[in-house]
């Protein structure tokens, strides 16, 4: 396809003026402060501004969508289609903050398909990647801006199972070994509890906000007094990765890298074993285990409670 046929539609608008569906408020943003783990007090009370974060939330059309766009960003993207780019993943956004929010504003935004990128090979696979930018207004002043990127690609063919034999006990100490957590007097109460099998969560002696990762001062009301409590292991899946690139010598991608809500509350990234990574899934019950990685580092790991249907097959990493 000419590259030409896809850059005329760079400069194409896709919405203009559009409104957005409420105006900023007070319950969206305690529920994105919630769910975010946000406690700064900029966001409560008579005076608060809605965090800079949520800028693409207020603009956002919901499951019933906004009827009033051009068509043209549908256009390109069945454009791609035809040419064999079915594919598409988002890569990454770039936000600007001009000025705050607040409760009340009425927020309209301004979409325009900024650029489509040459052909470019990825590891997924072979497309371009489209960029859309946002103008944020409130009150007829330009509050943000909001730039979204997707590759459309044609997904490059799946490797062939690799068939090699398990190294020997004698080769595998020629792996090469994970890198090293940094240790430091911050944190090495932390690794204390590792080397014990337990996972410690620091908790603030002032408020009792309990806090991960570990931190010399609390986050909620910036004392620096803390004491520990011991994680009982349970959790769940909140959020997941699957990495393919770039490789590192001491993995073995595709692998998923995975973010626990613990029972008591706090979030912890770590790998995933007991489940194929294409297998995990946001909910998924985990337990704590402790897994030893090379002849000196031991790490906190979880295990999927629920069987994958490879029969639990060792998906992690560990």
């Amino acid at each position: 396809m000419p590259y030409e046929r896809l850059t005329a539609y760079e400069g194409q608008t896709v919405s203009l003026a559009r409104a957005g569906k409420d105006p900023v408020n007070e319950p969206m943003i305690r529920h994105w402060c919630e769910a975010m783990g946000d406690t700064h007090p900029a966001y409560r009370g008579p005076d608060a501004v809605a965090p800079p974060t949520m800028l693409q939330a207020w603009t956002m059309g919901g499951l019933s969508g906004y009827p009033d766009q051009s068509g043209a960003y549908e256009e390109l993207s069945a454009l791609l289609d035809t040419a064999g780019y079915t594919s598409i993943v988002a890569t990454d956004c770039e936000q600007e903050y001009l000025r705050p929010l607040r409760p009340g504003d009425t927020v309209t935004c301004d979409s325009v398909i900024e650029s489509v990128s040459p052909r470019k090979t990825t590891k997924l696979g072979t497309g371009h990647f489209i960029t859309t930018r946002m103008d944020v207004h409130a009150g007829g002043v330009l509050a943000g801006t909001h730039r979204f990127r997707v590759l459309k690609y044609a997904p490059a063919p799946r490797p062939a199972p690799r068939t090699e034999p398990r190294l020997a006990p004698s080769e595998e100490k020629q792996r090469p070994r994970r890198p090293r957590p940094v240790v430091n007097r911050d944190n090495a109460g932390f690794w204390d509890g590792v080397a014990g099998h337990r996972l410690l969560i620091q908790r603030c002696t002032t408020c009792a906000t309990l806090r991960f990762p570990w931190l010399p001062g609390c986050n909620g009301c910036g004392s620096r007094g803390w004491d520990t409590v011991e994680a009982s292991g349970e959790g769940t899946v909140y959020s997941y990765v699957v990495m393919h690139h770039p490789p590192f010598p001491a993995f073995d991608p595709p692998y998923a890298v995975v973010l626990v809500e613990l029972a008591e509350g706090v979030r912890v990234i770590s790998n995933i074993v007991g489940v194929p990574y294409d297998k995990v899934r946001i909910g998924m019950p985990v337990r704590l285990e402790f897994q030893r990685v090379d002849e000196d580092l031991e790490l906190p790991l979880f295990r999927a409670l629920v069987a994958g249907e490879s029969g639990g097959a060792d998906g992690g990493q560990g």
